[in-house]
């Protein structure tokens, strides 16, 4: 299995809808995450607002015509959301801190990969095509604390973690990408 990269439109990664919400299930359905149909077609119904946003950028992996995974991302608005998860890692990071790194950066929002796809290089390839174009190198993502394989790919990517785990194992990690100017002086403890 050779998977092709490529860069596409919102609506040319919603014209995989299908192909989408297998990968997304498999990806999400397992632990840590627990994701069933609902949370699928839920996220397929914000992807269509997703696109919308400001520097919306997607990327599909394919074999043929067939969905191996998939990338989202956009640029972070100043000021920092409210909504969602983003309370969590303003409080973790502080208001300067998810200002100065956060804020007009390039966040990374969903990336998912066949579980048949796992290894083969395509969750690298997406995540430098959502990625690899931002000249300044201010990217950044979360994932669950939980998600240990999904934190050791970003880590062996050069990503850096930017926040400290939740007793327990539990909430979000933070990271920076691998050409963030603030990647250096964020290494944890700080």
């Amino acid at each position: 299995m050779v998977a092709v990269i490529r860069v596409v439109s919102g609506s040319r990664l919603l014209s995989y809808a299908e192909g989408v919400r297998t990968v997304y299930l498999d990806a999400f359905g397992g632990a840590p995450w627990g994701e069933g149909p609902e949370h699928a077609d839920g996220y397929l119904r914000r992807l269509a607002e997703d696109a919308a946003r400001p520097g919306f950028t997607a990327a599909l992996a394919l074999d043929g015509e067939t969905v191996l995974g998939w990338a989202t991302a956009w640029t972070t608005p100043l000021p920092f959301p409210t909504g969602r998860c983003y309370p969590q890692i303003a409080a973790a990071l502080g208001a300067d801190r998810t200002a100065a790194w956060l804020c007009g950066a390039r966040e990374v929002d969903e990336l998912a990969v066949a579980s048949r796809a796992r290894g083969t290089g395509a969750g690298a390839g997406l995540l430098d095509a959502v990625t690899g174009d931002r000249a300044d190198g201010r990217c950044w993502l979360l994932t669950s604390v939980a998600a240990g394989e999904a934190r050791t790919f970003y880590e062996r990517a050069g990503w850096t973690p930017v926040t400290h785990p939740a007793a327990g194992g539990t909430g979000l990690a933070a990271y920076l990408g691998p050409r963030h100017p603030a990647g250096a002086a964020a290494r944890l403890p700080f």
